[in-house]
């Protein structure tokens, strides 16, 4: 098992050669993937530059000729990130280093690779906004201080820092944390939250650790959806009790939590076994007050906290919303069940409450009426989302479907 160092030999041979031979000091393999484009690699690698532009589709001689920094970069990252599959089962952990383009190029292959497999991006990048390059993995980006362009006192420091932290990663890990979350005794749930949610969470998350699953909680905030599809596109989930949805809501009206056009489909795809409720479809998530952008004026506001404002969706947005929820429910290929709590989908959409509104949820309901196919069990209870025997109710239905069973009683 090697540690997969991948960067620009040619830019950062230097420091990629410095940390290499700390790692092999410490008697910890290296595989050096080099996906530099101008002058020649500063030392030989174990993966050429030539392999990895052709993994990628062109040559290296084209993307000179190209001249391109933009497109070759693209390229590098796209190539690297398929030549080091190739030797995915001896990569042991991850180290990049470099700027925007060593950054760019590190983080495609880190991302490349699932949970649990250590990665460490040493950037100049680091202090600043990261998610780009992290996305949903569990990349650790470390702050170069100073520009990477040649050694010096600091540099010899946070690089030495680097390989340190890789060794120590290594050593303290028995088994991949990924195999240990695939062959690990308690099956794996995933659930969504948000603070106006929780109380139906918690509840469920109880009773299902009583039945003896591990429940994965993500918050609903567009990273956690995201993170929360990704491991199920890993294979590591069991079922998922989606009761937060609101990412949705950000996705179509332009909030800032937003998750994408792709979230609520990756356990249709995987064929996993999924509840799914409207919890927080009121609201759409922006920050201060005088962020908010002008279009929304005269609309329904509640100041969640001075960082926070949320916005009440209309009728015709929880229409749209409806529709989308049971399109990506009805294409599902596991079990999958939809639960409408017909007295509000937050703690802020109860009678009395600033989002009440149920001409809004009523058209949010009746959008999935008429769109859900037949295949997909929607189920309607005279309950709010809070209630704990509408999480009861969420758990049993997940429980039924995951175990095969028509009927499953909760002691």
């Amino acid at each position: 098992m090697s540690v997969l160092l991948i960067g620009t030999l040619d830019t950062k041979g230097v420091e990629f050669q410095f940390v290499r031979d700390l790692l092999n000091q410490a008697g910890v393999g290296t595989l050096v993937i080099d996906a530099g484009v101008m002058g020649p690699p500063y030392f030989t690698p174990d993966v050429p530059r030539e392999q990895v532009f052709t993994a990628a589709g062109t040559s290296l001689e084209a993307v000179q000729r190209a001249g391109d920094r933009g497109q070759a970069i693209e390229a590098a990252a796209r190539g690297a990130a398929a030549c080091a599959q190739l030797y995915a089962r001896d990569v042991a952990g991850i180290l990049g280093l470099g700027g925007s383009a060593g950054t760019t190029i590190g983080t495609a292959v880190m991302r490349a690779f699932p949970f649990g497999v250590p990665k460490l991006m040493v950037s100049t990048l680091a202090s600043g906004q990261v998610r780009p390059y992290v996305g949903v993995r569990d990349i650790l980006m470390m702050n170069s201080v100073v520009d990477l362009s040649g050694l010096n006192r600091l540099s010899r420091t946070v690089l030495t820092n680097a390989a340190n932290a890789m060794i120590g990663m290594l050593k303290g890990a028995t088994r991949p944390v990924a195999e240990v979350a695939l062959a690990g005794s308690k099956p794996m749930v995933t659930a969504t939250m948000f603070g106006v949610t929780t109380p139906c969470v918690e509840a469920a998350r109880k009773i299902l650790e009583r039945q003896d699953y591990e429940v994965l909680v993500f918050h609903a905030t567009g990273t956690g959806g995201l993170t929360m599809e990704s491991f199920i596109r890993d294979g590591l989930v069991r079922g998922v009790l989606d009761l937060t949805t609101t990412e949705l809501a950000d996705e179509l009206v332009g909030g800032i939590l937003s998750a994408g056009r792709d979230r609520l489909t990756a356990a249709g795809l995987c064929g996993v076994p999924q509840v799914i409720s409207l919890g927080a479809l009121d609201m759409v998530n922006f920050g201060p007050p005088q962020t908010v952008p002008e279009k929304f004026r005269g609309r329904r506001f509640y100041l969640h906290n001075p960082n926070v404002t949320l916005l009440r969706t209309t009728p015709e947005e929880n229409d749209e919303l409806g529709k989308e929820i049971a399109h990506k429910a009805s294409a599902a290929r596991g079990p999958t069940a939809v639960l409408v709590p017909r007295k509000g989908v937050s703690a802020l959409d109860a009678e009395g409450q600033p989002f009440w509104w149920p001409e809004a949820d009523a058209a949010l309901f009746q959008s999935l009426r008429n769109w859900m196919s037949p295949q997909v069990r929607l189920l309607e209870f005279d309950l709010h989302i809070n209630d704990p025997t509408f999480a009861e109710i969420a758990v049993r239905t997940l429980l039924e479907m995951m175990k095969g069973e028509k009927s499953f009683v909760l002691p």
